[in-house]
């Protein structure tokens, strides 16, 4: 069995368990946070935005994620409320199942209950290597461990595969980082070609 780092189902069996499809806006909201959780998420064409705002009312970006990806799933299996939120980054449009089909889904197609296992304990593993690299003092070390776990939610397995779909300030953000020391260590690591830079993008 392939290990998937993020959930894709296929749609038309999405659709047989009466999935519908929705189109939401550039800056829509798709849930919030102390929401219930009431669907399986999947995106067939667009981007979301997964984050949430500490006290201070700075954001924290979690990931963005595009095309075939799935989100929200892990709290369909638990008694939680959404802790982040769901936003729409540009026209998007989401495949969306009521959580009791979802459950009655996997119930009944062994396989992708297997593949979501999957999914979930890849996602865990990498967020703890995540962790683990942002207790470094060492800005590569957080760097490397937060385009990890990104990565791990696309299937881009080659060096220099992945594009990284975040600024500098977000990077700087995420990894507890100034901006310069993030646009200073991305150079040195362009130089040990850990990444690769193409028109100021970077590709992991």
């Amino acid at each position: 069995m392939k290990t998937i780092s993020c959930m894709k189902i296929d749609e038309q069996l999405l659709k047989s368990y009466s999935a519908e499809i929705k189109i939401y806006k550039e800056k829509e909201s798709i849930f919030r946070e102390g929401d219930s959780p009431s669907y399986y998420f999947q995106i067939m064409e667009g981007s979301v935005k997964v984050n949430n705002y500490n006290e201070e009312g700075k954001e924290f970006i979690h990931n963005i994620l595009g095309n075939g990806q799935s989100f929200g799933d892990p709290l369909l299996f638990i008694d939680k409320r959404y802790p982040v939120n769901a936003i729409a980054l540009k026209p998007t449009t989401v495949i969306r199942l009521p959580r009791k089909n979802f459950i009655n889904l996997i119930k009944e197609h062994p396989h992708v209950s297997m593949e979501m296992n999957a999914c979930l304990s890849h996602r865990l593993y990498f967020k703890m290597i995540m962790i683990q690299n942002m207790a470094s003092h060492n800005p590569t070390a957080r760097i490397t461990g937060l385009f990890d776990y990104l990565k791990s939610y696309s299937d881009c397995n080659d060096s220099h595969s992945f594009y990284v779909k975040l600024t500098r300030q977000q990077i700087a953000d995420l990894t507890g980082l100034r901006v310069e020391t993030i646009i200073r260590t991305i150079k040195k690591m362009e130089k040990e070609e850990i990444l690769k830079i193409h028109e100021r993008k970077i590709c992991y």
